[in-house]
């Protein structure tokens, strides 16, 4: 299979190169290229889990990129916090996100709730 551990940047490269062959001619399910692509994936994925973290997100411009990739309006948010008011204050930073708005946004959206819980300012 041709594959080996990812603990150098040379070797990330090497193995970012390997997987995008892929892209372009996707392998089929169950036969050894879709296994290869899988492996590599994985291994590419914990290396930059451990060496390239992402940079801290603000909890409230993650929700809005959240809604626009999403599809998602105001009015969606209002409907989901039960108050037009309230999701306007949340969006312009003059309530704080709960956490059962954070439970809601996760349960019903699916946004990662550990994008929503870090510490943010309000507007004065």
């Amino acid at each position: 299979m041709n594959i080996r551990p990812i603990h150098t940047e040379d070797d990330y490269e090497w193995a970012l190169s390997e997987v995008s062959l892929y892209f372009e001619n996707e392998p089929e399910i169950g036969t050894p290229d879709a296994d290869r692509f899988d492996v590599l994936s994985d291994l590419i994925a914990a290396y930059e889990a451990r060496n390239l973290p992402l940079p801290a997100v603000d909890p409230i411009d993650a929700l809005k990129a959240f809604m626009e990739s999403a599809g998602k309006s105001q009015s969606d948010l209002a409907e989901l916090f039960g108050s037009r008011s309230r999701a306007s204050e949340v969006l312009n930073l003059k309530r704080a996100l709960t956490l059962e708005m954070v439970h809601k946004l996760n349960r019903r959206w699916g946004v990662p709730a550990e994008l929503l819980i870090a510490p943010y300012a309000l507007a004065a």
